[in-house]
């Protein structure tokens, strides 16, 4: 499982013209799957990320996590992100998971986020999306599991 986080003032995912998504302040997680992520992977990087102490405090200091500035999460799937880029000028992308069970993966990890008490909004799982994001600092952090 690989994850890019982002500290984001809003952001918002688009198919068709249709807004599936939006956030104010909070993270965008754009999340692609492998396809052998366990219940306790899937844990794991949801404690991961809403613990994550990336946001400013009074000092300017990144010491807050997301529950304590009241942020939400933008979920977005995004297989490229196990793009293999070292041979050629075509990404490979066998390293990323099946769309069938990646899917599932994903749905899992937003109702674990939600579980959480996190408010999550999604983009659609296998569409051409528009995301569209004000990225805050910019914080941009990759976790994987």
């Amino acid at each position: 499982m690989r994850v890019v986080v982002q500290r984001v003032s809003r952001a918002a995912v688009t198919v068709g013209g249709e807004t599936t998504g939006r956030i104010g302040t909070g993270l965008m997680l754009l999340v692609a799957m492998h396809g052998e992520e366990s219940g306790q992977d899937l844990a794991w990087m949801v404690n991961r990320c809403v613990g994550l102490r990336i946001f400013s405090d009074d000092q300017g200091k990144m010491n807050l996590s997301l529950a304590d500035v009241g942020g939400a999460i933008l979920v977005v799937s995004q297989f490229t992100l196990y793009g293999d880029c070292r041979k050629g000028r075509r990404p490979s992308f066998i390293k990323a998971g099946d769309p069938a069970v990646s899917e599932k993966l994903i749905d899992r990890f937003v109702e674990l986020l939600r579980e959480a008490g996190v408010e999550t909004a999604t983009g659609r799982f296998g569409a051409m999306m528009d995301v569209e994001l004000v990225n805050q600092g910019p914080v941009t952090l990759i976790i994987e599991r």
